[in-house]
């Protein structure tokens, strides 16, 4: 493993270059590998596999996700089954179900796990919480995990781009002494860039709290307090959205993620340079007591409860297209689709 210093603090990394995809092909050639779930991950992960020459086939449910998997050019009978098949055909297999579907599947999962196969998530939450889901595994399985640092969509289109997001693994259980090789394999097989090694219960408390924090719950609240905070002093819908959403996602955070943002407030100009080191302190100390909140809501698995019970609820979707529309329907988000409507590449 390459040694890397991360801030000062020196941590082990598996890269492309000592485990080349050559390699995973190799540690993976005698496998089947099948993929339950196409909805977020599987599709992703699914076709960079295949397309990295991998064995590997997909188990769904007939009906509008079995189609997507069709017209992506899966064959049913070749390398599409009915889930119970897959599962009888796979020696891993890739759990990409929704938390909640991971559950209510689980038993019939479980039937298939025989000696010497291996369970593969990309996600810590179902064994992490095994006393709530009841996902227990059989002790002669392996069980591990890569966790690509992303959505489904943005791994295939990264991978396609010749691109790779960077993915953290784990081994929960090692049965035949070979998990973690075939877990690195995995991971480059999937389409990862360089991977980080972490355990099933710090990638689902950290993931939790990451979802729920900057990368969707923090800055859609940021975004929509500075958005009212605009309008209510005069200005339009279009100067609101442009000052708070569209600068930063266009124009800002692909620089920042090319170079830091030390280099992003080296690089601006004098008067933002000064309001953004100014303010960035006041805001981190307003914002830290919720992020310890919300870690601490994690850390008690009060978080995984509210989602299990919610999601298992028979009218979840129903409710949860309410929610979404809610914030699809605000006028700031109205607004953000007239201004992507006239980015010029559109035109």
């Amino acid at each position: 493993m390459a040694k890397i210093n991360f801030g000062g603090v020196v941590e082990d990394v598996v890269t492309r270059e000592e485990f080349p995809l050559e390699k995973a092909r190799q540690v993976l050639a005698d496998q089947t590998i099948a993929v339950i779930g196409y909805g977020v991950q599987g599709p992703g992960q699914a076709l960079n596999m295949k397309d990295n020459g991998l064995n590997v086939i997909v188990g769904q449910r007939k009906g509008k996700t079995y189609d997507k998997a069709v017209a992506d050019g899966w064959v049913p009978g070749v390398n599409l089954f009915e889930i119970e098949e897959a599962l009888q055909k796979g020696t891993i297999i890739c759990y990409l179900l929704s938390d909640a579907a991971q559950i209510e599947m689980w038993p019939t999962v479980k039937k298939y796990l025989t000696a010497g196969k291996s369970l593969y998530f990309s996600h810590g939450f179902g064994i992490t919480y095994k006393e709530k889901t009841g996902i227990i595994p059989p002790a002669d399985v392996d069980v591990f995990l890569a966790a690509p640092k992303g959505s489904g969509t943005s791994l295939r289109r990264l991978f396609v781009e010749g691109k790779g997001l960077n993915s953290s693994f784990a081994v929960y259980q090692d049965a035949t002494g070979k998990a973690r090789e075939k877990c690195i394999a995995m991971a480059i097989g999937v389409g990862s860039g360089y991977l980080f090694e972490t355990d099933f219960y710090k990638e689902v408390t950290s993931d939790l709290t990451g979802e729920r924090g900057t990368l969707m719950g923090a800055i859609q609240g940021i975004f929509a307090a500075q958005y009212e905070v605009l309008r209510e002093n005069g200005h339009s819908p279009s100067e609101a959205f442009n000052e708070t959403v569209e600068e930063l996602t266009q124009s800002l955070m692909p620089l920042v993620a090319e170079n830091g943002m030390d280099w992003m407030y080296a690089n601006c100009s004098t008067t933002a340079q000064r309001g953004a080191l100014d303010w960035w302190r006041p805001f981190k100390e307003a914002t830290k007591p919720v992020f310890e909140k919300l870690y601490n809501s994690v850390k008690t698995q009060a978080e995984a409860a509210r989602s299990i019970d919610l999601n298992s609820q028979p009218d979840y979707r129903v409710k949860l297209e309410a929610e979404l529309t809610e914030l699809r329907e605000s006028e700031m988000w109205r607004a953000g689709a007239a201004v992507r409507s006239l980015r010029p590449e559109r035109s």
